[in-house]
């Protein structure tokens, strides 16, 4: 798992977590990793993360609101994890929750790598990428997690969009009229696929890549659900910065219909909006994989 970890313009975190709990619960829950050596990596959005000895991640929701999202993955992934093409973090140990700490939280593995907005993947890694996709975009059970906020129709999501937009349009130069006609006609186009396996949020904050440029990892699982395939397949645009690359990946992944790229394409606007609304709060980051992926939306293909 990647060592820099992008720093949002995150809520508060409203459960204490420090070394000192997360050695307490190793202690009591798994006694034989409890004296490995602990480091403190950094908190996302949703989780504090703790690198354990050189092989491991603690992985602790930071947010009462969220835990249920770590039992999705310790629910799921490993479910997922052995048919897909690139290391996922599936956890190895699951923790309950405690007297001092309200959840359950996870033990998963190092993958290493850097963050894929800091080091893109190169060109034929779009095709590996579309392998992935293609391997997790597989009928869903009935009981797989449902996410309000992803694999939904667009439209469910217009009003929010549209505030951020607007913001976007006093405050940036990162939308302009090609940008704005790529998510309209996304909104209008309707979901003809059966719901699928997603992951949910496949910016370049969760691929990893090694210094050659191959994808070595895919983390971050939080969101993943249950869903239109369009959601995930918005990566290309945000992590392939040739059009080649993204017509590559676009003829790998056979049998996808025009009018899910075109909802595709309109997730990409999606997530540029969003993370461009990120980039207004100061996450310098968001804000460079915003102009990206807006750029890429009317450069083709």
């Amino acid at each position: 798992m990647a060592a820099p970890v992008i720093h949002h313009s995150k809520p508060e975190s409203d459960i204490a977590i420090d070394e000192m709990l997360v050695r307490s619960l190793l202690r009591a829950q798994h006694p034989d990793l409890a004296n490995l050596p602990l480091q403190t990596i950094d908190s996302g959005w949703d989780n504090a993360m703790f690198r354990l000895g050189s092989e491991l991640i603690v992985r602790m929701p930071r947010r009462v609101a969220v835990t249920k999202l770590i039992e999705h993955e310790q629910d799921w992934l490993p479910q997922l994890a052995p048919l897909l093409p690139i290391a996922v973090p599936a956890p190895v140990r699951v923790g309950r929750p405690a007297e001092n700490y309200p959840s359950r939280w996870s033990i998963v593995p190092w993958l290493r790598g850097r963050n894929a907005d800091l080091c893109e993947p190169r060109v034929d890694q779009a095709e590996r990428m579309a392998a992935f996709l293609c391997a997790l975009h597989r009928p869903a059970p009935a009981n797989a997690p449902l996410n309000p906020y992803r694999g939904v129709p667009l439209r469910e999501r217009a009003e929010q969009i549209a505030v951020r937009i607007r913001r976007l349009e006093e405050q940036t130069t990162l939308l302009n009229d090609d940008v704005v006609r790529v998510y309209q006609e996304a909104i209008d186009t309707p979901v003809d696929v059966e719901p699928t396996w997603l992951h949910g949020d496949l910016h370049g904050g969760n691929l990893l890549v090694d210094d050659d440029g191959v994808i070595t990892g895919v983390i971050d699982w939080g969101d993943m659900s249950r869903g239109d395939r369009a959601t995930d397949l918005a990566t290309l645009w945000m992590n392939f910065g040739e059009s080649k690359a993204r017509e590559n990946a676009m003829r790998a992944c056979n049998g996808v219909s025009d009018a899910t790229w075109r909802r595709a394409k309109g997730w990409a606007v999606f997530y540029g909006v969003t993370l461009g609304t990120s980039g207004l709060a100061g996450d310098k980051r968001h804000a460079v994989m915003a102009r990206r992926t807006l750029e890429r939306v009317v450069a083709g293909p």
